[in-house]
């Protein structure tokens, strides 16, 4: 199984979303809370290509998107695909 990083911050209910669908998956993640830590966030901004939104979701070093990029690949059957070694 790749790695998966998920950046989120306390109280979004897409990050919830997000997450909990990877605990459903049983798909382990490291989580990254960004909400009170400015030099994370910056991380997760250069890591994104400038996106400051989260979620924002990492397969190995490939960057998903946020929930809903997420989601849709969950409806089509293509995340497992993707977190397949």
């Amino acid at each position: 199984m790749k790695s998966v990083t998920i950046y989120t911050s306390a109280l979004c209910p897409f990050c919830w979303r997000a997450v909990n669908l990877l605990k459903k998956k049983n798909i382990g993640f490291k989580e990254i809370n960004v909400g009170m830590n400015a030099k994370l966030r910056k991380e997760m901004i250069q890591r994104s290509g400038g996106v400051t939104s989260v979620p924002q979701i990492f397969i190995d070093e490939q960057h998903i998107g946020g929930c809903d990029e997420i989601m849709a690949l969950e409806r089509s059957g293509k995340l497992d695909g993707m977190l397949a070694v």
